[in-house]
């Protein structure tokens, strides 16, 4: 494969990010030949800026079946993605979703499925454990800075939700927006990376009277399998600022990685200090698109795939929709990647 040719279905922030800000950075190796959206504004400055093909957001199968593409980005909705991805793997074009990667457990495990049967490349846009700071997190972890760890905290707190930078039509719907969903999904995703499986969930989670609408609160406790256990606390329309953080309390003092990349150590009865990660950027695999281009180059390259994005639905779906109070095993549900 010379230049892979890429078709975007969906442009909203992160379909718009391919299109003007990852794509430049390989435009020798990589071309986006078509544009999928309901906006035709947003069609046209992408077509103006790639020379695509442009196709209303009705006319995904024809764009797939006319330009016949290397790559599908999926940016849309969850709950397009089943749709979406099938016709893709349907048709032999490898597929980079966008997460979740479903819109329920039944529909991811069906796209996992259908990915591997495929035999093409199935990437989920998982990038938040390549960044610096987690990396960094994860190797003081290793390297047992804090000593034993006694627990973790995940504090998703949010004044508003959806936040002022983030208004459409679906995040904030019960069906498939909140912040557990679009929020807590990286981190399920990176704790099960750093720290590892999690094997038990137990949640509670409260919604307002409408059933349109998504969750105010949710107050979860996740095991792992080692015994360690994570507390969740997240609720929205509560706190003054807006602060996304994992509190990691050891024997020997503690790591905060705040508001996603603000990385924070101090021994045990010390002030926290702000540390900067000295992570090496040939030890991130960032942008994750450019490992894509890699693969499908031939080359090595590290992915996250629709394992991943299965496994993380398992304990996102545990959260979003307890079945008790009590706690609940969901290792029966994890499928194990194939060797």
């Amino acid at each position: 494969m010379s230049t892979i040719r890429i078709a975007v279905t969906g442009l909203g922030n992160m379909g718009e990010r391919l299109v003007y800000h990852w794509l430049p950075r390989y435009a020798d190796q990589a071309e986006v030949v078509a544009v999928c959206d309901a906006d035709g504004d947003k069609r046209s400055r992408a077509v103006a800026a790639t020379g695509a093909s442009e196709y209303e957001a009705a006319e995904y199968i024809r764009m797939l079946d006319e330009i016949k593409p290397d790559l599908v980005y999926i940016a849309v909705p969850p709950a397009f993605h089943y749709d979406a991805t099938l016709a893709a793997f349907e048709r032999g074009i490898a597929v980079f979703c966008e997460k979740p990667l479903a819109n329920s457990l039944n529909e991811a495990q069906a796209l996992l499925k259908c990915g591997v049967e495929s035999g093409k490349l199935h990437a989920i846009h998982f990038s938040f454990p390549q960044e610096p700071a987690v990396l960094q997190l994860g190797q003081w972890v290793n390297e047992g800075k804090i000593g034993a760890i006694r627990e973790l905290e995940l504090l998703l707190h949010f004044p508003q939700w959806p936040r002022a930078w983030q208004q459409n039509s679906w995040i904030s719907t019960r069906h498939q927006g909140g912040f557990i969903l679009e929020v807590g999904v990286h981190w399920i995703h990176m704790i099960q990376q750093i720290f590892g499986e999690i094997t038990h969930v137990q949640s509670h989670v409260i919604y307002p009277d409408d059933p349109q609408q998504c969750e105010t609160q949710v107050q979860a406790t996740l095991t792992l399998e080692n015994g360690l256990r994570v507390q969740l606390s997240g609720h929205s329309g509560q706190a003054e600022q807006e602060r996304v953080s994992l509190l990691v309390h050891g024997e020997q003092g503690d790591i905060a990685l705040e508001n996603w990349e603000q990385l924070y150590w101090n021994e045990t009865g010390q002030a926290p200090q702000r540390v900067q990660p000295s992570i090496s950027p040939e030890q991130s695999h960032l942008p994750i698109f450019g490992e894509i281009v890699k693969l499908l180059h031939g080359q090595r390259g590290r992915i996250y795939d629709f394992y991943d994005g299965y496994n993380a639905q398992v304990v996102l779906e545990a959260l979003r929709q307890p079945a008790s109070e009590s706690d609940v095993d969901v290792r029966p549900l994890y499928i194990r990647r194939e060797q």
